[in-house]
């Protein structure tokens, strides 16, 4: 008979320190000044899922996955129009799925200037997938997406921020020059595997700058969240002032099926209106802003 396994309480330190150790947050790479001597970085970025949300699962929903086709029809027209209104380039995470789905969306993000980055193949929960399989299903979701915009992703971020134990090896064996998944600061740092730097990037994300859990709910579940949309754009607006005050990062996590409704796109709008009225603010994609914060550091 195999012996049970020990609980976490049962745990010798060599097992919950090298758990803990596995994947930290090294060196902040926040630089003096951000490029052209900017005060201030903001990174928006878009976690384009379309109808994945449901696949993923197993869903049978085509209530919601017609909810995943309006980030499609609607979403996404609404978002690239405002990007190029305000002359901003921004980030897509894009399932292979979606983009399978969609590639005329994906080759139009492209050739507006914006970058494409990784986020699954079909929106997969990293932790729930054996390890061989997140390892194929990465290095296929990358040559999908490279196969269809003509060019290969530098960065990652893991579909509902899980990161699994074998994530970052699989990045680094993508030879990413970024990921977007992690929580450690809220400015950029260098990820820490098992005590040795790697020279990637981390961007952190957090759920504060997440439009999704203010807005989603699902009508089968005790998810039902409504934040009134005044109150979301407080809170990011808040974010970004202080991101301001301290010469940060202010990164924030969008959905072409969540931010993009009549009743919810200002708070984008306004708070686009809102960073440029001061002085020293760059808005960059996550590849410029990894790539920047690398060079000044000399990683």
């Amino acid at each position: 008979m195999s012996e049970p396994e020990l609980l976490p309480w049962q745990w010798p330190e060599e097992t919950w320190r090298a758990k803990v150790e596995r994947v930290r947050a090294g060196r902040n790479l926040k630089p003096a000044q951000w490029k052209g001597g900017a005060r201030c970085v903001v990174a928006l970025s878009f976690d384009v899922d379309h109808e994945t949300n449901e696949l993923r699962d197993g869903g049978k929903s085509v209530g919601r996955l017609s909810w995943g086709q309006y980030g499609n029809r609607v979403g996404m027209p609404r978002i690239l129009e405002l990007m190029k209104k305000e002359d901003i380039q921004a980030t897509f995470f894009v399932p292979a799925v979606t983009a399978l789905l969609y590639p005329d969306e994906q080759r139009r993000v492209i050739a507006e200037g914006h970058e494409i980055g990784l986020h699954g193949w079909i929106h997969e929960v990293n932790t729930a997938v054996p390890p061989d399989a997140e390892r194929e299903l990465h290095l296929r979701s990358a040559d999908t997406l490279e196969k269809i915009t003509g060019v290969r992703p530098v960065g990652m971020r893991t579909p509902s921020w899980d990161f699994s134990e074998v994530t970052l090896s699989v990045e680094r064996e993508l030879g990413l020059l970024y990921d977007s998944s992690l929580f450690a600061d809220d400015d950029p740092y260098e990820i820490i595997e098992k005590g040795e730097p790697t020279g990637m990037v981390e961007l952190p994300v957090e759920w504060i700058r997440d439009d999704a859990v203010y807005f989603n709910m699902n009508r089968f579940q005790a998810l039902r969240p409504y934040t009134p949309p005044e109150a979301v754009f407080d809170i990011f607006r808040r974010e970004f002032d202080r991101a301001y005050e301290e010469g940060g990062l202010f990164l924030l996590t969008m959905h072409p099926h969540v931010i993009t409704y009549r009743s919810r796109i200002w708070i984008l709008e306004k708070l686009i209106a809102h960073i440029k009225e001061m002085p020293g603010v760059w808005f960059a994609s996550h590849a410029e802003i990894a790539a920047f914060v690398k060079e000044q550091a000399g990683i």
